[in-house]
């Protein structure tokens, strides 16, 4: 039996886990990844995350036009969805600032393809935080993706079916 992408991701993680599970913090770009044409499925980035460590902290951050349906529909995956009337990338960084400097966090993972938030990953690894970029193509930024520790990449492949692509 062949063995899927998703399963090599989990297996790849697993064996990069430590004896003591890793505190993830995991914040949503979620006007940048939850687009029809990316089909985000926020349950198997978090099934994904989770062979990684224990997901302790888990936010989309939405605009003010974000329909009462989506927000339904984050909450039911387990995710606090955030709406801000401003602009969703500042007060996104302004979290993952607060994530960086939280001493119960040791992995800040971001769900974008925004280059505007590598300021934000190489904070995060000068204090010390190992970081987690999971994006989609087409548009996510070569320079994220080579900012963080680990890179995860969603692309739709024909049937529907999804691919994911360790890039280290």
């Amino acid at each position: 039996m062949k063995t899927s992408r998703i399963q090599k991701i989990k297996d790849y993680l697993s064996k990069r886990k430590s004896t003591q599970r890793k505190r993830i913090g995991v914040l949503v770009d979620g006007p940048n990844m939850l687009r029809k044409e990316f089909n985000t499925n926020l349950k198997e980035i978090r099934d994904i995350l989770t062979e990684y460590g224990d997901i302790k902290i888990a936010k989309v951050f939405l605009n003010q036009y974000a329909t009462d349906k989506l927000v339904e529909a984050i909450e039911n995956q387990g995710f606090e969805p955030i709406v801000t009337s401003g602009d969703v990338d500042v007060r996104m960084a302004v979290e993952a600032m607060e994530l960086i400097y939280n001493e119960s966090i040791d992995v800040l993972a971001l769900v974008t393809r925004d280059a505007d938030f590598k300021a934000v990953l190489m904070k995060a690894m000068e204090i010390g935080k190992e970081t987690i970029i999971v994006g989609a193509e087409p548009g996510f930024s070569t320079a994220l993706k080579n900012s963080a520790d680990i890179a995860i990449v969603l692309n739709e492949e024909e049937a529907g079916e999804r691919e994911e692509i360790l890039e280290v």
